[in-house]
């Protein structure tokens, strides 16, 4: 499950509308931006990962498994493992 991120091209942010940005501005956009494709592939992964090592349940209810959530009943009938 890739996702893929487009970058967009960096703007002239503030003080410099207009003029070229510098080196070092550029650079710092750059690494801002793939800083935050980084953070957004990173949260995927451990989506991914989090989903994957669930064990399928085998004759229960639909959905995702309601003990996770605090969800004790089923019907009105209130239940204790």
């Amino acid at each position: 499950m890739e996702q893929k991120i487009k970058s967009a091209p960096p703007q002239n942010l503030g003080t410099n509308r207009g003029k070229q940005m510098t080196r070092e501005e550029q650079r710092r956009i750059n690494i801002e931006q793939a800083a935050k494709r980084a953070k957004a592939e990173a949260e995927a992964r451990a989506t991914a990962q989090t989903e994957a090592s669930l064990p399928k349940e085998v004759g229960g209810r639909n959905g995702p498994e309601p003990t996770r959530f605090g969800d004790w009943e089923l019907k009105g009938i209130t239940s204790d493992f």
